[in-house]
């Protein structure tokens, strides 16, 4: 039996492409094979003509528990080496989505977590189910976030608890921060966003390109690009500590009890009684 594709496309409405990650099993473990073939297939939309909106979603019972810490072979696009190339590869990837010239929509339910926010966050419009759940459980252990977007997203205070605890909030709550757009309830996610980029796609395509970059060019006047490549060297600081080095040996002896030992002092995540994340 041919194996099932790791990325499904298809186009819900007129003008509109959907990508869906496609392992469920995995929880939409953002592993390289699967980002390669996401930004190929995001870059392919943007070159279509029929296409005038892109939305991304997970399959199964998430949007994406993360990176895939058992499937980070070779990048899958070029990043210059040496310390913080990870990070720096990971914030280069959100460039290449924000400089599309079509917008993209993130439609986020389940868990969305550290890789996996840093995929939502680098579309421009966020939707999501209401009691999704949406974190960066990595600043327990490991190190500061590859892209490091929580201050700008959430604001300083916001971004501080989230940075010091790690701990997730739901759809609701990522509303009211500013992560997303809004929120709605599960059974109707997909309709409402659906909905959404219809709408958007009424919009002349050259006009929406000018609309989507006038954003991002006064965050950047702002200093958000500067501010999130500069993230990437105290993230290549964070694998230096003790406390880093420690728990990635730990990961070497199993990736499941790891996280299962990260987040039993939190009683959240694979420790709590909520589903159970990658």
């Amino acid at each position: 039996m041919a194996e099932e594709p790791i990325l499904l496309t298809d186009d819900p409405a007129p003008h509109v492409r959907r990508l869906t990650l496609n392992r469920p099993a995995k929880r939409n473990a953002l592993s390289n094979a699967l980002r390669g073939e996401i930004f190929a297939a995001l870059e392919a939309a943007d070159r279509d003509p029929e296409v005038r909106v892109i939305v991304l979603r997970g399959a199964g019972t998430c949007f994406s528990s993360g990176y895939d810490l058992s499937s980070l072979g070779e990048l899958p696009y070029y990043t210059a080496g040496g310390q913080g190339q990870w990070a720096r590869h990971v914030v280069e990837g959100c460039f290449r989505v924000w400089d599309l010239a079509k917008p993209v929509i993130a439609q986020v339910h389940g868990w969305c977590l550290a890789g996996g926010s840093e995929l939502a966050v680098a579309c421009d419009l966020v939707y999501v189910a209401e009691d999704a759940q949406i974190g960066y459980p990595a600043v327990r252990t490991m190190s500061p976030p590859d892209n490091q977007y929580h201050a700008w997203i959430v604001g300083m205070r916001a971004a501080m608890e989230l940075m010091l605890t790690g701990d997730a909030f739901d759809g609701l709550e990522a509303v009211r921060l500013g992560f997303a757009n809004r929120a709605f309830k599960l059974e109707e996610l997909e309709a409402q966003v659906l909905a959404m980029a219809s709408r958007i796609a009424k919009v002349d395509p050259e006009l929406a390109q000018l609309n989507k970059r006038l954003v991002h060019r006064q965050m950047e006047a702002m200093g958000m690009r500067a501010g999130l490549r500069a993230g990437t060297d105290l993230h290549a600081l964070g694998w230096h500590t003790p406390a880093s080095r420690a728990y990635m040996a730990e990961l070497r002896q199993g990736v499941t009890q790891a996280l299962q030992s990260r987040d039993a002092v939190f009683n959240d995540y694979r420790a709590g009684d909520k589903p159970e994340p990658g």
